[in-house]
């Protein structure tokens, strides 16, 4: 495990899981810009010096970790870690994920068993270890990055949406268990954001479909926006920090949609 701590001190910390690129990346960018000490987790090829730049630009405390998040002994270490390192984890952001699309009679079960391992069972293994931490300090913010597929479906994704429908779950009986000792759990339902995850998705329904990614993106992807434009990862990011302070005390449980409208169709 790889980490670099750059020793800035700072009122509050958060774990952001896959906070090396895409939406993990901008959400970090919306900590650091007020303030937080951010972990860093992503096994992007230079994802050592993303997390170094942003700790330089916004004057924050950062720590990165290469942490395997389909093995829980990792994700149980790398708490521990961050605990270590920030004295404690305010907000953990189970952000990363990983997509596959195929028809469900072609769909391979090595690819099941990846998404559910990384983006369902990875959000429980880390808001377990994260939690006896935040009950002991009467406070504490878990925000889940789900999806629109965790509230509608789609074709050819079953197990993405499976799995973000299973974080949806999990999300409310946190915030259920939560609600004695300050912690909330939240989870955001982006529709389509324009990050090198969706690039790879226009490419596989293209495949799919049989159709050109222009067509994947016109009449698949923004067809189901109302508001014809991707999410941008900023819009996320300032949610997910609202989220995570005290103004939003009382909000728990949710899943809150940023989708250009799309499940209100």
């Amino acid at each position: 495990m790889v980490s670099l701590i750059l020793l800035i001190p700072n009122m509050k910390s958060v774990l952001i899981t896959g906070s090396t690129s895409g939406i993990g990346l901008g959400i970090a960018i919306e900590f650091a810009k007020v303030g937080y000490s951010i972990a860093f987790c992503g096994l992007d090829e230079n994802a050592l010096e993303i997390s170094e730049k942003v700790g330089k630009d916004y004057a924050v405390k950062t720590v990165f970790y290469d942490t395997n998040l389909m093995n829980s002994d990792e994700i149980k270490d790398l708490i521990h870690s961050v605990e270590k390192d920030f004295g404690g984890i305010d907000v953990l952001v189970n952000n990363a994920g990983i997509q596959y699309v195929s028809p469900i009679e072609d769909f391979p079960i090595n690819k099941w068993d990846e998404i559910i391992q990384l983006n369902l069972n990875a959000v429980f293994y880390a808001s377990k270890f994260v939690w006896k931490g935040m009950k002991d300090r009467k406070f504490g913010r878990i925000i889940n990055i789900a999806s629109a597929h965790g509230l509608v479906a789609s074709e050819y994704k079953s197990a993405y949406v499976a799995a973000k429908h299973g974080v949806i779950g999990l999300t409310k009986v946190l915030a259920l268990e939560g609600a004695p000792f300050g912690i909330t759990s939240n989870a955001i339902c982006p529709g389509y954001v324009k990050t090198p995850l969706v690039e790879k998705q226009i490419i596989d329904q293209s495949i799919a479909h049989g159709i050109s990614e222009e067509e994947v993106v016109s009449k698949i992807m923004l067809q189901k926006h109302a508001i014809k434009d991707f999410v941008s990862v900023e819009s996320i990011g300032k949610l997910v920090v609202f989220l995570a302070s005290n103004e939003a005390s009382l909000i728990t449980g949710t899943a809150m949609p940023i989708d250009g409208g799309w499940i209100a169709q």
